[in-house]
């Protein structure tokens, strides 16, 4: 899929689609790729997540920009939703380091074994947004699980697009696992500490993704890019 995605990305970037070109059929597209119709689907939902296309019912899937600029995961940018993040997610560390019960770190720390046993990258992202839900609830604030519910959808195209992307779900695994041992040690600051050394890798992860090195190779078959 991230040959397809790389290879479909620099074809629009460089020209060989230019904005309001129809991509392609999808039948088209995976004869000429040489790929099944859900890689290729994957590749195209990425590029729409990455604002470059846009499908339309019945009509096909259109160009619509020729440089990413802020992907999009639901109803909110990335950018706007780091923002947030930071915002709500570093100091909810502290206050659930704090403020944790035996029942929260229980709970915690058995879907952290689960999601470091897990292989399925959707389960895995399901377990993802209830790890920070989780956390947010050791907070004893009701508010603040509200809030992590309110962009839940937006968190689990996040952490989806990610792993399909960035290889992201061994590393974040130990990211949260350095969380939970701060909440169990009581440490509020090595609970913000961790939270926003996660955050930091999930920008540093998603910046690689959206400005990749140029590259040359392009795949066999199909436009050049």
């Amino acid at each position: 899929m991230e040959a397809v995605l790389a290879h479909l990305r620099g074809a629009i970037e460089h020209g060989h689609y230019a904005i309001g070109d129809k991509l392609p059929s999808e039948a088209e597209l995976c004869r000429t790729l040489e790929v099944s119709r859900p890689v290729l689907r994957e590749a195209l939902r990425a590029l729409q997540t990455m604002g470059l296309t846009v499908s339309r019912t019945g009509k096909g899937t259109f160009v619509v920009a020729n440089t990413v600029e802020d992907p999009t995961f639901g109803d909110y940018a990335a950018s706007d939703l780091l923002e947030v993040r930071r915002h709500i997610e570093i100091p909810v560390a502290g206050y659930a380091a704090a403020r944790r019960t035996p029942e929260n770190l229980d709970h915690l720390a058995h879907l952290l074994d689960r999601m470091e046993g897990e292989t399925d990258t959707t389960a895995w992202v399901a377990m993802d947004t209830l790890f920070h839900l989780a956390v947010a609830e050791a907070a004893q604030n009701p508010v603040f699980r509200r809030v992590i519910e309110e962009i839940r959808d937006a968190l689990a195209r996040q952490s989806t697009f990610l792993n399909q992307l960035g290889g992201r779900r061994e590393q974040s695994n130990r990211e949260h696992r350095a969380i939970v041992e701060a909440l169990i040690d009581g440490s509020e600051s090595d609970a913000v500490e961790a939270m926003s050394h996660h955050l930091d890798r999930v920008e540093t992860t998603l910046t690689d993704i959206v400005r990749p090195p140029r590259t040359d190779s392009p795949l066999e078959g199909g436009p050049e890019a």
